[in-house]
C-alpha cells in the first residue's frame, strides 16, 4: 500500500468525523435547548453575572442573528450571542453563554494558549489565505521549493488550531465550575451542560485531526518529489 492510500485511509474516516461533530453540536444544541434551568436564568443573565463576578462589568454582551454565532472578540471586549443563547434559559442557551463568557475570563488572566492564538492571528490569517494557492501553483508547475512554502504556510493554520484546543477545553471547564458554584444549574443538569459542551468542543478537535493528517500527507508527497 502507497503512502497516498494509506494517508487517505485515515483522511476520509476524519472527514467523516468532522461531519458527525457538525450534526452532533446542532442535534444535542437543539435537544437541550427544550429543556430549562430551573434556575430560570437566561444566557445573557448568566452571563452578565458571570462578568460582574470576575471584574468584568466594562465587556458588553449583544445579541447578534444566526444559531450557534456565539463569540468573544478582544478586541473591542464584547462576547456576541446569538438570539437564542441571549434571551433562552435553556441549558444550551446558558452553557454556550457561560461558555463565551470563559473566554472573556481567559483574556483578562493573560491565559497563555489564548494570549499565543491571538498574537499568531494575523499571521495564521495570511497564510490560510496563501498556502492553497501556493500548493496549487506547485503542482501545476511542478515546482517543489513552491510546495514547500505552501506546506509551511499550511503548518502555521494546523498550529492555530492544536493551539485553539486547549482554549476551547478551558474555556468550558471554567463555564462548568461557575454554573454549579452560582447556582445557574443544578448538579443534576450538569450533565445537560457537559453533552452540550462537549459536542462543541468535538467539533474543533475533528478539524484539527483532519487539517494535521493532511499536513502529513503534503509533507510525504513533497519528500517523494525530492
Amino acid at each position: 500500500m502507497g503512502f497516498n492510500s494509506f494517508m487517505y485511509m485515515l483522511i476520509i474516516p476524519a472527514f467523516i468525523l468532522t461531519i458527525w461533530a457538525q450534526f452532533r453540536v446542532k442535534s444535542t444544541y437543539k435537544k437541550w435547548r427544550e429543556v430549562p434551568v430551573h434556575s430560570g436564568i437566561t444566557g445573557y443573565e448568566a452571563a452578565r453575572h458571570m462578568l460582574d463576578t470576575n471584574g468584568l462589568q466594562e465587556v458588553q454582551i449583544v445579541p447578534v442573528p444566526g444559531m450557534l454565532s456565539d463569540h468573544y472578540n478582544p478586541v473591542n471586549r464584547t462576547v456576541a450571542l446569538s438570539e437564542d443563547v441571549y434571551y433562552g434559559n435553556s441549558i444550551s442557551s446558558v452553557s454556550v453563554a457561560c461558555h463565551e463568557i470563559g473566554h472573556a475570563i481567559q483574556h483578562k488572566e493573560s491565559y497563555p494558549m489564548l494570549s499565543l492564538r491571538h498574537r499568531i492571528f494575523p499571521v495564521v490569517n495570511f497564510a490560510s489565505g496563501v498556502a492553497p494557492f501556493l500548493i496549487l501553483g506547485g503542482f501545476l508547475f511542478d515546482y517543489t521549493n513552491l510546495i514547500g512554502f505552501g506546506i509551511l504556510f499550511f503548518a502555521v493554520t494546523v498550529v492555530f488550531q492544536l493551539i485553539t484546543l486547549p482554549v476551547e477545553f478551558n474555556a468550558s471547564n471554567r463555564a462548568r465550575e461557575v454554573m454549579v458554584s452560582e447556582g445557574y444549574i443544578t448538579n443534576e443538569e450538569e450533565r445537560g451542560v457537559g453533552k452540550v459542551l462537549n459536542a462543541a468542543a468535538l467539533t474543533y478537535v475533528a478539524a484539527a485531526l483532519i487539517s494535521l493528517l493532511e499536513l502529513i500527507r503534503l509533507v510525504g508527497i513533497f519528500n517523494n518529489r525530492n
